[in-house]
């Protein structure tokens, strides 16, 4: 692994650990150029999966992007950074267990709602508005009826 502050390609192995429930292994690391020290994460990862756009345009996947639009939709809720990133890790790990290499960004959305509406209804509807492109105030009140019928 290079060094992220010297760019060493040669770096050592301080301290490894497994995280969530062993699919992922955390590295402690440092380097004996410069002596900086820096954290890096392994997982499994079955297939390059690529993004397919509203648009039709294609972009490799990120699973950052998921966890960040679960992160603002939780935003000021009572979750943690842990919490968020295992709702992220169950997305994912559906989105790879699908047969297909191209995921849309629709399939992803309702993914993202499906826990939501697990775990916290406000963050639901923040989603909600922006996957749906929420307009004005009807869309809000008939999306809010629907979902207290439900």
């Amino acid at each position: 692994m290079k060094c992220p502050f010297c760019e060493k390609a040669e770096t050592g192995v301080k301290d490894s650990r497994t995280t969530n429930e062993g699919s992922i292994v955390r590295r402690r690391r440092y380097c004996g150029k410069c002596g900086g020290r820096f954290t890096t994460f392994e997982r499994i990862q079955t297939r390059e999966l690529v993004v397919v756009k509203r648009s039709g345009a294609k972009r490799p996947f990120d699973r950052t992007k998921i966890e960040k639009s679960i992160a603002t939709a939780l935003r000021k809720r009572s979750f943690s950074q842990k919490q968020i990133g295992e709702i992220n890790d169950r997305i994912i790990l559906e989105l790879e267990s699908d047969n297909t290499r191209e995921i849309t960004t629709r399939k992803i959305g309702k993914l993202i709602m499906k826990e939501l509406v697990k775990i916290d209804p406000v963050a639901y509807i923040r989603f909600a508005s922006v996957y749906k492109d929420f307009t004005n105030i009807e869309d809000f009140t008939r999306f809010i009826s629907k979902l207290q019928k439900d």
